[in-house]
């Protein structure tokens, strides 16, 4: 059977969809796509699927604009692929304002023809946050919840971090540029324990960080569908979630390497620069 449409109108439609819009619309949809060019609806639909086009979706992205950028990069992704003998390597970060939420019904529980169903409201029952280390070569994570997030909280968190770790391995530890990671008392903390070395990640680049990837692992097996009456009930769940993850700990492998980031993002500025105004 002969097709109706031929590779210059379809070419025409992915162009049209890439370059141009509807009147009174943000984006095409397959409604609007099949009134512009005469074709049905599961016709505009297919061709989207085919050429990866999904016109009513969008996401985010933010270059960093750090002057060290490239070797921070090298820095941190070098300490992954090819970590220190004689050291422990671990990435840390807080995660910050974890509320204490509660239903303001009682959950109704899953049963057979029927999802769990919640209130889409919810009680507010305090703040907390996660301080939280990384051992990137055995996915093992020290943890630890503070009911303030200062530079007090973080040197006793490295205090922690430093009793945990052999006296005869030096520790490297990556971490973003908070102003909690810098003042004089963690300066001097790190004079006083020189077996310390600090790798800073690009600013606005916590995706380097790979504690992130352990915090959206909790999140979306603890935190997202969980309910606490109390800051203290939130706090011990976040305990127990971290010793039944450190029972079976799975690190996470770094494939990338620097060279690679790089030519991905020198696309990017590419495509940003070749955007128009």
């Amino acid at each position: 059977m002969a097709r109706k449409f031929g590779d210059d109108d379809i070419a025409a439609l992915v162009v049209k969809t890439l370059t141009d819009k509807p009147k009174g619309a943000t984006h095409w949809s397959t409604r609007d796509m099949a009134r512009a060019t005469g074709m049905s609806q599961p016709t505009v639909s297919r061709i989207w699927r085919a050429f990866g086009l999904k016109p009513w979706a969008s996401d985010t992205f933010k270059l960093s604009g750090d002057p060290l950028f490239i070797e921070k990069i090298r820095d941190v992704v070098g300490i992954y692929m090819n970590p220190p003998e004689h050291a422990v390597v671990c990435c840390v970060d807080e995660k910050t304002g974890m509320q204490a939420l509660d239903r303001t019904q009682p959950i109704l529980a899953m049963r057979p023809g029927q999802v769990e169903r919640r209130t889409h409201d919810y009680v507010r029952n305090g703040i907390t946050d996660l301080f939280a280390a990384l051992n990137v070569a055995t996915g093992e994570v020290i943890a630890t919840t503070r009911r303030r997030h200062r530079a007090e909280e973080f040197k006793a968190f490295l205090t922690e971090i430093d009793k945990a770790v052999p006296d005869d391995l030096d520790v490297h530890v990556v971490l973003d540029n908070s102003s909690t990671h810098k003042t004089p008392a963690i300066k001097t903390w790190l004079l006083r324990h020189p077996r310390f070395h600090f790798h800073f990640t690009p600013t606005s680049s916590s995706w380097l960080n790979l504690v992130e990837r352990w915090f959206a692992e909790f999140t979306r097996k603890l935190l997202q569908r969980s309910a606490h009456r109390s800051l203290r009930a939130l706090e011990a769940d976040l305990r127990a979630w971290t010793a039944t993850w450190n029972e079976n700990p799975r690190p996470f492998v770094w494939r990338k390497t620097a060279d690679e980031i790089l030519e991905s993002l020198a696309g990017y500025c590419q495509r940003i620069s070749d955007s128009g105004p």
